[in-house]
């Protein structure tokens, strides 16, 4: 059962303190909302599994803007909320503040790391799963061109379209990649419009398949890729049962294990560096009724056996946040 509260306000302070006695976990949800359908959505998903299936209740709030993130954070540290989970690395320098002020609180920082004792640091290996969807475009791809539409332009997301560029270029050498971010402020993680307007501009360059790794701009991407006709990629949560014949593929990232697994273990969870890739299952790539059609033998070979060579050392697929650099790119 999920208790929702709005309240960034004095009444609603005083409300939490009343409840402080349960130590419910909490999450906060960041800009763009539980609901992207995408990154958000996959966090909301991992707290609510963990509810139904426990009967516990969590506390959840969407935040509306980049003042609110310590705010947030320290009402539900006042109200007994342990542990409190961030989804999103635009929390650090909040946490940085706040985890200091309440010891025997635990949070959870996802897509970022913080060094505090009482601090877990999730983290992905995007490069991973995005190398194995990559490969996926490259062998889809009729035109030789495929695309990128990232978010914010930041080394995170950077992570992401270099482990795609690799994959392409393990399937085809001779690829062209288009590159767009959306943009530099945190309004590029919710702008499908502009979305739309780089896959158009990038099909206009020849881009028959589109890897979108933008949020909620996503859809956008999503959208306009199945009205032109051609193969998009989903982010994060699986995203082809959005279009379905037209998402070629989703890279899964598992942030929904990240906060089942963080609500499940409570106030004793143990805290420091939590790496989730392709050996645990962190990343990979969503095959499903509504792509199944669209992957032929060769395709899925090749992305099992590349998968399996990634576990086991014998493709290593440069991580872009090591030295913020590409080879291929």
């Amino acid at each position: 059962m999920t208790l929702m509260r709005t309240f960034l306000g004095a009444a609603a302070s005083l409300a939490l303190a009343a409840t402080a006695a349960l130590a419910d976990p909490a999450i906060i949800f960041d800009l763009g909302g539980k609901f992207d359908k995408s990154f958000n959505e996959a966090a909301f998903t991992g707290a609510t599994r963990w509810a139904e299936e426990t009967g516990g209740q969590f506390r959840e709030v969407e935040l509306q803007s980049e003042a609110q993130r310590e705010q947030a954070l320290r009402r539900f540290a006042e109200s007994g909320s342990n542990p409190i989970v961030m989804a999103g690395f635009a929390f650090a320098s909040a946490l940085e503040t706040v985890a200091p002020d309440f010891p025997d609180t635990k949070f959870v920082i996802i897509d970022m790391v913080v060094d505090q004792p009482n601090v877990r640091s999730v983290v992905f290996n995007e490069h991973e799963g995005s190398y194995l969807v990559g490969l996926l475009a490259g062998m889809a791809s009729k035109t030789g061109t495929v695309g990128f539409v990232g978010g914010m332009d930041i080394p995170l997301i950077s992570k992401f379209a270099c482990g795609y560029v690799q994959g392409v270029k393990a399937a085809n050498p001779d690829a062209n990649v288009i590159q767009n971010m959306t943009g530099t402020t945190p309004s590029a993680w919710n702008d499908p419009v502009k979305g739309g307007e780089l896959t158009r501009a990038q099909i206009s360059q020849g881009a028959d398949v589109v890897y979108a790794a933008a949020g909620g701009t996503g859809l956008g991407v999503l959208q306009t890729a199945a009205d032109e006709g051609i193969f998009s990629i989903g982010v994060d949560s699986n995203q082809n049962h959005l279009h379905p014949g037209s998402v070629l593929t989703s890279m899964t990232k598992r942030v929904d294990v990240a906060v089942y697994n963080a609500f499940t273990e409570g106030a004793d969870l143990e805290t420091g560096f939590n790496v989730l890739g392709l050996s645990n299952d962190g990343v990979g790539y969503a095959l499903d009724e509504h792509n199944d059609a669209l992957l032929n033998d060769e395709m899925r070979a090749a992305v099992d056996a590349a998968k399996a060579q990634i576990i086991s050392g014998e493709i290593s697929v440069h991580d872009y946040m090591s030295d913020e650099s590409c080879p291929v790119m």
